[in-house]
């Protein structure tokens, strides 16, 4: 087994010489380096179209027509397109979990939510989803990314950190581009192993977590094109073929390409 699979396995050795990023220092040192993205308010309901997210995310709602004014919940990983409306006078903030830490900042298995948006209350409890609800009411919107971070990097410091953060990282690099089992023999561990390991943190099946990121390519590279050219896209993307592309769009934008194109176009994209 290689240097991958031995850290997999989680043995002790692995995990002392294997942080090449200690993610406990580094997120308790630094919170700027657990992301943070704010859905600003708008006047008017608006429509929004979320794409397929990769990740798990912490997310904080202000509106007065939410019920205190605010809530939080956790989200996992989301394998298709998501259409929904947005109310007028909601701002919503959030923070992604960083890879390898989903357990540790959850209290769960991120598979758990998979597909899923859940009341954070329901993973950490009422107790201590009310000690953060009252922080961020203080903070208010304007500062609720920072207050979101703190408590992802807090988390994360009162765990056992996150060890295989750089191994999984790199495993999500070689996957933008390398099938799977050449993936797990590259990182020196068996297929199977390598996806059990891969779901356990992030969620999703290392081929699904590949899929996912491939339609987002195709997505971006659409949306910069003022005349998309679907056949160049589809190859720079890593699919087979245009008809290829066209499915999958389908799959999970639950249209076609130039259809979701232009919904996109007409909506805000999160």
């Amino acid at each position: 087994m290689g240097s991958f699979g031995h850290a997999l396995a989680g043995t002790h050795r692995a995990s002392q010489t294997r942080r090449v990023v200690p993610l406990r220092s580094t997120a308790a040192s630094d919170v700027s380096a657990i992301r943070a993205w704010t859905v600003a308010e708008r006047p008017r309901s608006r429509a929004h179209v979320g794409l397929p997210r990769s990740e798990v995310v912490l997310g904080v709602r202000f509106g007065s027509g939410i019920r205190g004014g605010l809530d939080v919940h956790a989200a996992g990983v989301r394998r298709t397109v998501l259409r929904k409306t947005v109310g007028a006078g909601q701002r919503a903030v959030f923070v992604r979990v960083p890879f390898g830490a989903n357990r540790a900042v959850l209290g769960a298995t991120p598979a758990s939510i998979t597909g899923h948006t859940v009341d954070l209350a329901g993973l950490w409890g009422r107790s201590r989803t009310q000690r953060l609800l009252e922080r961020l009411h203080a903070a208010g919107p304007e500062r609720a990314s920072r207050v979101l971070q703190d408590e992802v990097a807090e988390r994360i410091a009162r765990s056992d950190g996150a060890p295989h953060q750089p191994l999984l990282r790199a495993a999500t690099e070689l996957l933008e581009r390398e099938p799977v089992g050449l993936v797990a023999d590259r990182l020196g561990t068996s297929e199977r192993h390598f996806r059990r390991v891969f779901r356990d943190a992030l969620g999703v099946s290392p081929k699904v977590y590949a899929r996912l990121r491939r339609f987002r390519r195709a997505v971006t590279t659409a949306r910069r094109s003022e005349a998309p050219d679907w056949a160049a896209i589809a190859a720079d993307a890593g699919y087979y073929d245009q008809a290829h592309l066209i499915a999958d769009f389908r799959a999970i934008g639950g249209a076609a390409p130039r259809a979701l194109l232009a919904e996109l176009q007409a909506a805000e994209v999160w």
